[in-house]
């Protein structure tokens, strides 16, 4: 007579992680493939309109992680007023070959030539060639005030 020694297992399967996301010369986004990205600024001015309209009903509770989302937002946001914040957008917004992503990583890097922004963002690299590039840049830098 064989016996088996057939026993249960002792954790259940582990589910497998998205983790196809990358942001190299060949974007990959997995569920956020083209799907809305917020520039550091938009999402300052996102967050200063939600706790403005929270105000008027009294129900803000600043946790720990709200305000240092804040002071982050607030140190790295490169455009602090709204008109220069949809001014960027309707910048980027002419260039249908850029994803949203790459869009917003353009808006919150500010970068100052065509190379750096590839070299920060590599899925530009066959997508766009260096001058339309440096326009974008030039036309975002003209934006960007220097005072708080």
């Amino acid at each position: 007579m064989a016996q088996t020694n057939a026993t249960a297992p002792t954790s259940r399967a582990r589910e497998q992680v998205g983790g196809d996301e990358e942001a190299t010369s060949d974007l990959k986004l997995g569920e956020f493939q083209n799907v809305h990205s917020m520039s550091l600024s938009e999402a300052r001015a996102l967050i200063i309109a939600i706790l403005a309209h929270r105000a008027t009903t009294k129900k803000v509770q600043e946790t720990e992680t709200l305000i240092k989302t804040q002071d982050y937002l607030d140190v790295f946001a490169r455009f602090k007023n709204t008109e220069n914040i949809t001014a960027v957008e309707r910048v980027l917004g002419a260039h249908a070959q850029l994803e949203p992503f790459e869009k917003s990583q353009l808006a919150s890097l500010c970068c100052e030539s065509a190379e750096e922004a590839k070299t920060l963002i590599p899925s530009l690299i066959n997508k766009i060639t260096d001058v339309d590039l440096q326009e974008i840049l030039d036309d975002i830098t003209k934006l960007r005030t220097f005072v708080d």
